[in-house]
């Protein structure tokens, strides 16, 4: 790979959702049959039409399944994303995006 093949991922952010669903499949979190039905909801849903099978949806896949085991509810992982939202909009151009940042932090 070269910096122009960028390889199979857009996006640093894309390399870390799956290396987070490998790590935690492998840590036992869940199963690949239980993933592939996760990501196959998030791409499908019941109520809605089929979706691009990005890395989008398989972090939305990787949340709905750690919410429906409690190890990551959506309540936090939304205020988590808010947080980092926040941080990332107060922070310089060409600074790195920490936590800290958020102006809403206590």
């Amino acid at each position: 790979m070269s910096l122009a093949d960028p390889g199979p991922f857009a996006a640093p952010w894309e390399a870390q959702v799956f290396a987070l669903v490998v790590s935690l499949r492998d840590a036992g979190l869940f199963t690949w049959p239980e993933w592939a039905q996760a990501l196959g909801r998030a791409i499908r849903p019941e109520d809605d039409a089929e979706a691009p099978a990005d890395y989008g949806r398989w972090l939305a896949a990787l949340e709905g399944l750690l919410a429906e085991r409690g190890i990551a509810l959506a309540d936090g992982v939304a205020e988590r994303r808010d947080a980092w939202l926040r941080a990332a909009a107060a922070t310089p151009h060409g600074q790195p995006i920490r936590l800290e940042n958020d102006p809403l932090r206590g």
